[in-house]
């Protein structure tokens, strides 16, 4: 199926699109999103799943939307209604696009919320402020690769095991980059490989994480960490039991804000032969194999 806004496609809104897909299809469904604006909320049902959506070009096919928190207005647990791109379905690829929540910086408000199994986002750009990116589900893996990802606070987390390689990490403003909620007796949480850690000239105190639940996980593996990164790498949220139940690592990192020296004395610095289990292979591990190299 194709989605133009100018009439020369099955649909001009990707959600028209969405709503004509079969439900659990055997084979993978194609929408092909040709370059424009697309101001809408766009829903992959839990029943939509083996859906690609895919752009023409990642700068010029943009879905965006301005919901936030206070926008939204349904009680302390608004931010997860806020999505502009919000993904149920299992099996769900997007590619070449770019995903923007671009109410500004008014609170929490989600470009993106992946909460299917076995989601693969590639050469995407997805922009927001607090809360750009949320990743559910307590057995759900998720990949991201040659992805752009913007914000202010905590504009990674969630629950899920997610990858992301080879992926700019751009903080706006002196924040936390990730949230972690991982559930106990998960592995791995979100692991950063070979990603690159830039910020704005104004933001020159990040964190790379904080624990929204005590059992949070996040690693970095072989990435560029800009000076805007604090030496002490990590805090605690206010949650003394996450220093001892959380788990924040560090591998190989480069670049002017890795200082394993001065990090929180309980974070952790891997060895070579603790940074090998952190293959795509083992992260990503699922009743379908290899499905994220498709």
């Amino acid at each position: 199926m194709t989605v133009a806004q100018d009439g020369s496609g099955d649909f001009t809104k990707i959600q028209d699109a969405v709503y004509a897909t079969p439900a659990f299809p055997y084979e993978k469904i194609t929408i092909l999103v040709k370059n424009g604006i697309y101001n809408e909320k766009v829903r992959i049902p839990e029943w939509n799943t083996n859906v690609i959506l895919l752009g023409e070009s990642k700068e010029k096919t943009i879905i965006t939307f301005d919901d936030n928190f206070s926008k939204i207005g349904l009680g302390r647990n608004s931010t997860f209604y806020t999505s502009t791109l919000l993904v149920e379905g299992d099996d769900f690829t997007a590619s070449n696009l770019t995903i923007k929540n671009v109410s500004g910086d008014k609170g929490q408000a989600i470009a993106l919320s992946v909460i299917g199994n076995r989601a693969k986002i590639s050469n995407c750009i997805i922009l927001g402020n607090q809360d750009t990116v949320y990743l559910s589900g307590k057995n759900a893996k998720q990949y991201f690769k040659d992805c752009y990802i913007e914000g202010t606070t905590d504009f990674i987390f969630g629950g899920a095991t997610a990858l992301f390689e080879n992926c700019t990490i751009h903080s706006i403003k002196s924040s936390y980059i990730t949230a972690a909620s991982t559930p106990e007796g998960v592995e791995y949480g979100f692991v950063f490989k070979n990603c690159s850690l830039t910020a704005e000239a104004s933001a020159n105190a990040v964190y790379l994480g904080r624990p929204w639940r005590i059992y949070a996980k996040t690693v970095f593996i072989n990435c560029e960490m800009g000076k805007q990164i604090k030496p002490e790498g990590w805090e605690n949220w206010s949650k003394p039991d996450a220093e001892k139940k959380s788990f924040y690592a560090e591998y190989n990192n480069k670049g002017e804000g890795f200082q394993p020296q001065k990090r929180v004395s309980w974070s952790h610095q891997l060895t070579k032969t603790e940074s090998d289990k952190y293959s795509a292979e083992n992260i990503l591990k699922d009743t379908v194999p290899n499905w994220y190299s498709n």
